[in-house]
């Protein structure tokens, strides 16, 4: 890698940051993550089964399905990113930055991620069914029967978790394979998003037929993850790695216990899913103050990462 393409993804990336900030999300008709979405929805109509598979037969046809259409979606994201990466490229310049930072803006989200969880706690001044309502839109879980500091818990592990996937992630894989590699992570964790469960959900039965799906997630976000981890306990000062790291292993996910577990930490507070696991039992129960706090350790992390690039553009220039 080049000097000068290493600060062109520097650049692009703080143009990015600055864009999720002040500007937010692109409209819905321009998102690539909702065309993604939109595809992977009319796919699952379309193949997905409604039934569980009870022959090894129909698991290996469900498997296929799945691996087969979430490939075929991921080469055309691959290849629409890298037509455009290669577009900016050859224009060089600002324009190029400007280009490569929109496209890249799209691809990741902190500052809405920030301003739905701190709606969760409103919401919940309201009422307890408003603070339901809203924290719907951040979870899958079933929230009918949540209580409000469950609620709170659930905010806070929404947050530490999408953290690293909606920017975290795709700014890692930004770095390491430009646009395209960025691009194909979006679409891994959407497809996740939407096909990734076990059993039934919603009107049909995802377990072989995400199961590709749920695996490439998986191994796209472990090291993002680890790094988000460590990005959380050094804005909070919390460098607790050995009990982080026994809380990280239980959750189901593979990956999202580790930064859940380290907000935990951070925060001392209890965090869990009813029926699944507790992180960091003896801690306090989740309040208002929590919230802010979880709100306040993301935006402090964004505000490091735009520093670290801006010195990396800055001490270019001054060589």
């Amino acid at each position: 890698m080049t000097d000068s393409y290493w600060i062109f993804l520097c650049g692009s990336i703080f143009i990015a940051m600055l864009l999720d900030w002040f500007w937010g999300e692109p409209p819905a008709k321009l998102h690539p993550v909702v065309w993604m979405g939109r595809y992977l929805g009319w796919i699952s109509k379309k193949i997905a089964p409604c039934n569980e598979e009870g022959t090894t037969g129909e698991k290996v046809k469900s498997f296929t399905l799945g691996a087969l259409f979430w490939m075929l979606g991921g080469a055309v994201v691959l290849i629409a990113a890298w037509m455009i990466q290669s577009w900016a490229l050859g224009t060089r310049g600002l324009f190029a930055l400007a280009v490569s930072g929109f496209s890249l803006n799209c691809l990741f989200s902190l500052k809405l991620l920030i301003t739905e969880v701190m709606q969760v706690d409103i919401a919940l001044n309201q009422s307890l069914e408003e603070g339901r309502t809203q924290l719907k839109r951040l979870v899958s879980r079933d929230v009918s029967n949540l209580s409000d500091i469950q609620i709170r818990e659930s905010a806070i592990e929404s947050l530490a978790e999408n953290l690293n996937d909606s920017f975290v992630a795709p700014l890692f894989w930004f770095l390491l394979g430009g646009l395209p590699a960025a691009a194909l992570y979006r679409f891994a964790n959407t497809a996740d998003a939407m096909w990734g469960y076990k059993g039934f959900y919603g009107r049909y039965h995802w377990t072989w037929f995400g199961k590709w799906t749920a695996r490439a997630d998986d191994l796209l976000s472990w090291a993002p993850a680890l790094i988000s981890t460590l990005l959380i306990c050094l804005v909070s000062r919390c460098f607790k790695l050995k009990k982080i790291m026994a809380e990280a292993v239980k959750t189901p996910s593979p990956n999202g216990g580790w930064p859940m577990g380290a907000m935990a930490i951070a925060l001392d507070v209890k965090l869990s899913k009813p029926n699944v696991y507790v992180l960091n039992p003896q801690g306090q129960y989740a309040s208002v103050f929590s919230v802010v706090q979880a709100c306040q350790i993301a935006t402090r992390i964004f505000v490091l990462i735009l520093l670290a690039l801006l010195m990396t553009v800055i001490l270019d220039f001054v060589r």
